[in-house]
């Protein structure tokens, strides 16, 4: 969900000149659905992306191939993240009859591709995603046309699930374990915001109802929309809300393209420059330095996973203070506030 999410400026400026069809995995797809400038999808699980990985069967294969045919694409924008090579997509286009492609690739692409940038050379590899994307469509011929915010279309109204306007909301999964913050830590901060007047709403798919029902037994006032909302209505609460708190994972990149402030609780396997929510104010919880720092790991390799095991509830209590009442300001008729100018994150790090 959240690679989708964070290709949408550079998908607005493709969409400028060109009918966009979008291919992405199956887990990005609603996101795709969401995006302005989206035509249609093809929805393909690509072996060299997914994890766990499917296995390569040339049925697979001949079927993508024949969907791109089928969609009439000419030129292709290859939007990899910068650990992602976009070679194995390139020649699958290329048999699709695709007659120009861009991509950054640090491997000589030879005839792959008709515009290459080259990650750590003419891309920089310290941007963050939505930039990098941007950039790479750029290259294409899609110049930029917007302030690169994410965007999404019109939602539905979901004041109805959350019992009007004003809550925080609390996102405890995540899609790996290593960027996962603990249920108690949840519990308690819903506690703790409850004691002080905050509506809490707790948000999640049905994986996830363990990690609420920990939630709710400390604060049984909470209002649990776990495996209620499809991702339509995720955005709807989202934007209703005065703050998101959650790990670094989808919601996270869907809070920011609604608009809402998020307090991050990040876990530095992949590096926050490039993956914290962009776009709007963010406090960023977390031990940046840990061990863990850069490894792409799904499972923690550090035991007692301190990079946000030393996150405290009050830490994320403040900062759900501070980020929503700096939305408020922002939100008063005319108020100009350093939240509505800057899009950096404030950065808290426990010892």
């Amino acid at each position: 969900m959240g690679d989708v999410l964070v290709s949408g400026p550079a998908v607005r400026a493709v969409a400028r000149q060109a009918e966009v069809v979008m291919l992405c995995g199956p887990r990005g797809a609603d996101a795709a659905a969401l995006l302005p400038g989206v035509h249609a999808r093809i929805v393909w699980d690509a072996p060299w992306i997914s994890a766990p990985a499917p296995p390569v069967h040339a049925h697979a294969v001949a079927e993508l191939v024949a969907q791109v045919r089928a969609a009439g694409v000419d030129e292709a924008v290859i939007l990899t993240s910068f650990h992602q090579s976009p070679l194995p997509l390139a020649l699958l286009l290329r048999l699709a009859g695709v007659t120009r492609i861009t991509g950054a690739s640090v491997d000589y692409a030879g005839s792959l591709l008709d515009v290459r940038l080259r990650p750590g050379e003419d891309l920089d590899e310290s941007i963050p995603e939505p930039e990098r994307a941007r950039r790479i469509a750029e290259a294409a011929g899609f110049p930029r046309d917007d302030d690169d915010r994410l965007r999404l279309g019109p939602l539905p109204d979901t004041s109805t699930l959350t019992r009007g306007t004003g809550y925080v909301v609390l996102h405890p999964g995540a899609a790996v374990p290593a960027r996962m913050w603990t249920a108690d830590g949840f519990a308690r901060t819903a506690r703790l915001l409850a004691d002080a007047g905050r509506r809490v709403v707790i948000s999640g798919g049905d994986a996830e109802r363990d990690l609420a029902r920990t939630i709710v037994s400390a604060c049984p006032e909470a209002i649990d929309l776990t495996g209620a909302c499809d991702l339509t209505h995720l955005a709807g609460v989202l934007a209703g809300a005065d703050a998101l708190v959650s790990g670094n994972t989808g919601p996270a990149h869907l809070a920011a393209a609604v608009g809402t402030p998020v307090v991050s609780l990040f876990s530095p396997v992949v590096p926050a420059e490039r993956w914290a929510p962009y776009g709007v104010p963010v406090e960023l919880l977390g031990d940046q330095h840990a061990a863990c720092r850069g490894t792409r790991a799904r499972e923690c390799p550090v035991p007692g996973h301190p990079c946000l095991t030393s996150v405290t509830a009050e830490q994320v209590v403040a900062a759900v203070h501070r980020l929503s009442a700096d939305r408020g300001a922002e939100m008063q008729p005319g108020a100009r506030t350093e939240a509505s100018e800057r899009s950096s994150t404030h950065e808290g790090v426990s010892a």
